[in-house]
């Protein structure tokens, strides 16, 4: 909550004055605002797609304890959408379990939950603070690609995506660097996003 200063009500009206044909909402960890964009969204002609930015914690769900090699937050994010209503109704299992099983600090889920409800969504790599950038930053590029490849498999070639950002940050530009031939490599493709 409180992660972007945007009025649903202004998104809508602004992707209806620039000929959008769909806008999405990814709240952090949560799914506030689904109702209210898919009701907006529907009304004003624009397709809504529902998503939720999740926090994956690095073991499991029920750890209560930080990232051991970080000595960061005990989470990673993951950004999801929902392809169809099966994809929904999983993004709402999840984000209940996040909070119900995984809460440590933020509503967290893990890749066992993650496996068990992937029907119907759609996964992309995330920002620098997901998985495969942050293990790119570390340099710890075997560890990189066994994530995008744990991602691939999970969700196949047409429903998971490597994201790319340029916010003239150094860090997006080391990343988008390694994440543009692993695509090529992997047969993913790339989606250009904006944090």
């Amino acid at each position: 909550m409180l992660d972007g200063a945007c009025r649903l009500d202004k998104l809508v009206d602004r992707a209806v004055e620039l000929k959008f044909p769909s806008l999405a909402i990814t709240d952090h960890g949560v799914m506030h605002g689904a109702v209210d964009l898919y009701q907006s969204a529907r009304k004003a002609g624009v397709k809504p797609i529902i998503g939720c930015e999740m926090y994956i914690a690095p073991g499991s769900r029920f750890d209560r304890k930080a990232n051991s090699r970080t000595g960061k937050d005990g989470y990673n994010h993951l950004l999801l959408l929902a392809e169809n209503e099966a994809g929904y109704k999983n993004l709402v299992r999840l984000t209940t379990a996040a909070h119900l099983e995984g809460f440590y600090y933020k509503p967290r889920i893990d890749k066992e939950l993650l496996e068990e409800h992937k029907e119907g969504i759609i996964a992309f790599s995330g920002c620098l603070a997901s998985e495969i950038p942050q293990a790119i930053m570390r340099k710890d590029l075997d560890k990189a690609r066994d994530a995008l490849d744990w991602y691939r498999q999970i969700f196949g070639k047409e429903r998971f995506y490597l994201e790319l950002q340029n916010h003239g940050m150094n860090e997006q530009a080391t990343v988008n660097r390694q994440l543009i031939p692993w695509a090529k490599e992997f047969g993913l493709n790339l989606v250009a996003t904006n944090d």
